[in-house]
């Protein structure tokens, strides 16, 4: 009992430490990566092929395709991607996990504590932040071994149980069995990867004759397509709750690689020989491992040259099993682009970050607009919209802080991402305010018109003036933002003067028309209500003005064609 007890916490030890070193090196590959993991991201929109091509090095580097089709999907559910986009990038990913099979193949057994030790000196020893995270790659590197190593000593005594060995037999002889047992694997360990090097370590283990391998290659292979179909279950649980579109890439990922297993189950032996044929020659036990990984890259690849010219019929697929059902009206409280499935991958998740601010931007700038329009008409159902407008707003605010505290406290951030958030919060903040005093003159107008009061043609003419002014700031700024564009800058410090001379000229104007008769007394507390709305609006665009000469826009986040599609 003892040594059964041995084997299974040995199993799952050795496992634990796999997997821990196996997404401390996906963090610190993130972190290391930095800039270029943006670049590679800013693939992910441009076209099918170079989706393929990302997907796989975004897997490379998350070293798990489970991660990048999250990701696939919270950007399509956001509208950042097309479905048929979202989909290719599956294709890649499914490519990009073989690399941790194949780098698992090679035999670092004598190195590993070498690693280990290089990589926390590294860490330890280093201060900049990018060499830091390389040394913690390596160490994380040698601690994924370090869980392979563990878990081949204790599987060495299951070798020489007899029970243990006709179990296995009736699995290799039945690859339906071999199928659902790999399925079996992934729904509980919830990584590909884990369970293939699992089944790797496994299959290297002698069986009673001492020189082949316990499973055999034709034995592994049905796990090995049931681990790709289990790995589809992550996919279809982070899809739950989001757009058709996203729950309809999940289901193209499932179709992928049920697909696969559907085709390839038929065809073991033959494709075992084949493996074989290409992988380096001698004994098995010696070679199975690699022969795994191989089996692995050339079933994804296959899959993927064959799919990708069918992309269409992919998506008719897809589409024919979740149809397109009525559009519903969306609330503009709820965030738009925001997932919290994506939350792993900091470059992606202040992407969705910077578009949701973005949004707000729009929002408020539609606030300005509809604020403009009913100083004459007094329309109550603009104004009511107005004020809706600015709970949304808050709302909004309230997910995004939200969101990056649960970013910021994954401590997953390098320390550039983490400056240029803290100068995105400044944005939001300032916006926020923008919001809060549109609502505040929506209010003000709303009061005017319920107590029947009415502005002389010359106030309306002169609120009209400032608030177009500070339309035109409100517009420069984000400009600025956007692209950094210096003539926006001194517009705005240009148009901030205007209205200031104008704020002045405007409470002289109504103090004289008071006088003379012309405005009710009673009139001055709101009008000036709304001056001082006015001019507090104009110090809000000077502020983000001033965040955009701080060196902070909004194409660090986003690429450049994704912020005018914001725009538009």
């Amino acid at each position: 009992m003892n040594d059964t007890f041995e084997i299974i916490f040995g199993l799952f030890g050795g496992l634990a430490i796999f997997i821990f070193g196996m997404n401390l090196m996906s963090e610190c590959l993130q972190k290391a990566a930095g800039e270029r993991m943006k670049q590679i991201l800013g693939l992910l929109t441009r076209n099918r092929l170079l989706g393929v091509l990302a997907g796989a090095l975004v897997t490379a580097v998350l070293q798990s395709s489970s991660a990048t089709t999250v990701m696939a999907i919270g950007f399509v559910s956001a509208g950042l991607m097309t479905l048929p986009q979202a989909i290719s990038i599956i294709f890649g990913a499914n490519i990009g996990t073989t690399i941790t099979a194949q780098i698992i193949a090679f035999k670092i057994t004598d190195y590993i504590y070498v690693f280990i030790f290089a990589g926390f000196i590294i860490s330890f020893v280093c201060k900049k932040e990018r060499i830091k995270n390389i040394g913690l790659t390596l160490f994380a590197f040698g601690l994924l071994f370090l869980g392979i190593e563990t878990m081949g000593d204790v599987m060495k005594p299951l070798a020489s149980s007899p029970v243990f060995t006709d179990m296995i037999a009736k699995v290799a002889d039945v690859p339906v069995l071999g199928v659902l047992v790999g399925t079996l694997m992934t729904l509980v360990v919830q990584s590909s990867s884990a369970t293939i090097a699992v089944l790797q370590n496994f299959a290297s283990q002698a069986g009673a004759d001492g020189v082949t391998s316990i499973l055999g290659l034709t034995g592994a292979i049905p796990i090995l397509l049931g681990d790709n179909i289990g790995t589809t279950i992550t996919a279809l649980l982070a899809s739950v709750g989001q757009s058709k579109d996203a729950k309809r890439t999940a289901i193209a990922h499932s179709l992928f690689n049920i697909s696969g297993a559907l085709l390839f189950i038929w065809f073991v032996k033959p494709y075992a020989a084949l493996i074989q044929r290409i992988s380096p020659s001698g004994a098995e036990i010696d070679v199975i491992s690699r022969q795994i990984a191989n089996a692995h890259t050339i079933f994804n690849i296959t899959m993927t040259v064959l799919w990708i010219p069918l992309l269409g019929i992919m998506v008719k697929l897809v589409m024919k099993l979740i149809p397109d059902g009525k559009t519903e009206e969306t609330d503009p409280s709820i965030p738009v682009y925001l997932d919290k499935n994506v939350l792993a991958q900091p470059a992606a998740a202040l992407k969705l970050v910077a578009k949701e601010t973005l949004h707000c931007g729009e929002i408020v700038r539609t606030m300005l607009q509809d604020v403009h329009g009913t100083v004459e008409s007094g329309d109550t159902r603009i104004l009511t919209k107005v004020r809706e407008y600015g709970q949304a707003v808050s709302s909004l605010q309230g997910e995004i802080n939200e969101y990056l505290a649960d970013l910021f406290s994954s401590g997953a951030l390098t320390e550039q991402q983490a400056t240029e958030t803290a100068k995105l919060m400044y944005v939001l903040s300032d916006l926020d305010r923008m919001s809060g005093l549109s609502v505040e003159m929506a209010e003000t107008i709303q009061e005017k018109i319920d107590k029947g009061y009415s502005y002389s043609e010359e106030a309306i003419r002169d609120l009209e003036s400032s608030l177009g002014q500070i339309e035109k700031m409100y517009a420069n700024a984000m400009t600025a933002l956007y692209n950094k564009d210096e003539s926006a800058l001194r517009k705005i410090i240009k148009h901030k003067d205007e209205v200031l001379d104008l704020d002045i000229n405007m409470r002289k104007s109504h103090m004289q028309r008071v006088t003379e008769g012309k405005c009710k007394r009673s009139l001055s507390a709101p009008f000036m209500r709304i001056l001082h709305c006015i001019d507090r609006m104009g110090n809000s665009c000077v502020n983000l003005a001033e965040v955009a000469m701080n060196q902070m826009n909004f194409e660090y986040f986003i690429a450049e064609d994704e912020i005018g599609e914001s725009r538009s």
